[in-house]
């Protein structure tokens, strides 16, 4: 990431490079599948500024920081709510899979997470 610096102070120009630079930060994402498999249970996620990422699970809401730039992911410090609920393994798995991922792939209303070839998980815009 770069600034645009003149007289050694900032311009307060720094284009966001990471997945909030170039998913709509108005948007929310609902999580469709894990690892190819259709997920029922209700699962969101936001990148509403640079470095943030928020969200719900199916049980509780969560915040993360995202610091890479795009197309490369990590999400980390996961911070939630501590609620149970029946699909709390949905959410366990959810959670994981957004820390294994390191790419992101924004199309349209379409986000997609993977490691390598392998998408783990896939969202689009409600």
């Amino acid at each position: 990431m770069f600034c645009i610096i003149a007289f050694g102070l900032p311009l307060g120009f720094c284009p966001d490079e990471t997945i909030s630079g170039y998913a709509d930060p108005d948007a929310t994402y609902v999580l469709e599948e894990i690892a190819g498999d259709p997920v029922q249970a209700r699962a969101t996620i936001r990148f509403p500024e640079p470095g943030l990422v928020r969200g719900d699970g199916p049980c509780n809401s969560f915040n993360a920081a995202q610091t890479i730039d795009y197309p490369w992911i990590r999400i980390e410090q996961i911070v939630s709510t501590r609620r149970a609920c029946p699909d709390l393994d949905v959410e366990m798995a959810f959670f994981a899979a957004l820390q294994k991922a390191t790419l992101a792939e924004v199309a349209g209303d379409l986000v997609l997470l993977s490691r390598g070839s392998e998408v783990l998980l896939s969202f689009r815009a409600e």
